[in-house]
């Protein structure tokens, strides 16, 4: 239990160290002189598509805007939802090349039509407030990519109670202030939900074609800015911008499914995290119900570092005291991925994606 007690304590020191550390972007006026460019891949959004860009549409302090929407061979009408913004460059998508995947093929074909200074990725179900935009690329300094961290909207008891792990899983595992000052690639944190990249570095980097296949593409980007000598990382934008991923619990199931395999790395790497994960969210709970002092101390200090991620990132803090479900669902999840994985039955978007 000592173990656990250690780890817990190092989980939380790391998530106050971050919280106090992160660069913070706020929703105050701010200009780019520059052009931009804010691209977004569409298949079948017609939900998402006028929330979407009247949120982009109507960003203030930027000089030069221009805003591209790719119809990624929607079956439903987001083609027809686009067209109805004459301000925004409707793109249809190209077929699907071999050894692609759909989303990392809709941001390549995005990002060589467009002539901006700065390239904006953005998901469809992100919405910005008024100078997200512009407070995002004023925040970058030195930086060559930022990766604004959207708050997550979330929906139902599942969601509420695991959806905070995303912030809190790096919050709590990666000093930021040290990986982005020395750019250590192995600690890169980056969220392609929201996304923004000079030009110049995009592309000399290998832009999307260099992670053609990578599930974890926001990551892997990252990764290939830091090895090619450029800077950046990522920032809490929760006052700024939201998202909400998924419509219910099996769209987070399948969600999950497609990436959490290669999350930690390789098989091994799996088993570790399995492993601490375990011995943070699970034993301690456990042991606290045996009347394990230690144990209680070790769940206290958890709980309160998941007080503190979502305090920090716009989380409801009180989904905090069901950090052992939130974590024995993301167990499930792990091993409902590498079944899909192993299994190659892993498919998002009507796609196969291994």
């Amino acid at each position: 239990m000592e173990i656990s007690l250690y780890l817990s304590s190092l989980a939380l020191a790391l998530v106050i160290f971050n919280s106090l550390t992160i660069r913070v972007i706020k929703n105050s006026p701010n200009k780019v002189p520059g052009t931009v460019s804010v691209l977004i891949p569409m298949r079948n959004e017609e939900e998402n598509v006028k929330d979407c860009l009247n949120s982009i549409l109507k960003q203030k302090g930027l000089e030069n805007l221009e805003v591209l929407a790719l119809d990624d061979e929607s079956t439903d009408n987001t083609s027809s939802e686009i067209r109805a913004f004459p301000n925004v460059q409707l793109i249809s998508g190209e077929a699907l090349p071999e050894k692609w995947l759909g989303k990392l093929w809709a941001c390549q074909q995005l990002a060589e039509k467009s002539t901006g200074d700065y390239l904006v990725f953005l998901d469809a179900d992100v919405r910005l407030g008024d100078y997200a935009v512009a407070s995002s690329i004023s925040k970058m300094g030195n930086w060559d990519f930022i990766s604004p961290y959207p708050r997550q909207l979330t929906s139902g008891f599942v969601q509420k109670i695991f959806q905070p792990l995303l912030q809190w899983s790096w919050l709590a595992s990666v000093p930021l202030l040290i990986a982005q000052k020395f750019s250590i690639r192995s600690m890169a944190v980056a969220n392609g939900q929201f996304l923004i990249i000079k030009r110049d570095a995009y592309f000399q980097s290998g832009a999307h074609a260099g992670i053609k296949a990578e599930v974890l593409d926001d990551l892997m980007l990252a990764r290939n800015l830091l090895k090619q000598g450029y800077k950046g990382g990522v920032a809490e934008a929760s006052k700024i911008a939201t998202c909400h991923m998924y419509k219910n619990t099996m769209d987070l199931f399948k969600g999950y499914q497609k990436s959490l395999w290669k999350a930690f790395g390789s098989l091994p790497g799996t088993f570790l995290a399995i492993t601490l994960l375990v011995m943070t969210g699970i034993l301690p709970i456990i042991s606290a119900s045996l009347a394990s002092t230690s144990g209680l101390i070790a769940f206290g200090l958890i709980t309160l570092s998941r007080i503190i991620s979502s305090l920090r990132t716009g989380s409801l803090p009180n989904t905090a005291i069901f950090h052992p479900l939130a974590i024995l669902i993301l167990l499930g999840l792990i091993l409902f991925s590498w079944f899909g994985k192993l299994t190659k039955t892993i498919t998002w978007r009507d796609r196969t994606v291994i």
